[in-house]
């Protein structure tokens, strides 16, 4: 079954962190561009963070640079998240997305069709409190 499954979320104090990790099955991830969404409640969900498949490139949204850290791990058919430094406004639902074709200025940019991606996970829910 070709499915992406985040996990990591949860609720923490501002200034605290949180690693997520997207796993892959059913297909090899580091074929493809996978990116980190994240939808804030009541706001659209918007690109924060993506990295290549061809040379590890990286995207960070000017709300998370600095705090988080984009990597794969290629054995593990997985691409995480590390976030540092959470505030309140990093609140949100977080969506892992994988796509063949685009690279990370298209994917995390906001101007490609989030529904074109090829593959999505559910989300994890993560909530950073005052």
């Amino acid at each position: 079954q070709v499915q992406l499954v985040e996990s990591g979320g949860g609720l923490v104090q501002a200034g605290g962190s949180l690693r997520l990790s997207c796993v892959a099955s059913g297909f090899t991830l580091d074929y493809f561009t996978v990116g980190w969404f994240r939808q804030a409640p009541g706001k659209e969900r918007e690109g924060i963070s993506c990295i290549s498949s061809s040379d590890d490139s990286t995207y960070y949204a000017d709300s998370v640079k600095g705090r988080f850290t984009i990597s794969r791990d290629n054995a593990k058919n997985t691409v995480s998240l590390e976030m540092n430094g959470l505030k309140p406004e990093d609140t949100g639902v977080y969506y892992c997305a994988a796509d063949y074709t685009l690279i990370v200025q298209a994917m995390c940019g906001g101007k490609i069709s989030q529904s074109s991606m090829d593959y999505w996970g559910k989300g994890t829910l993560v909530t950073v409190s005052s």
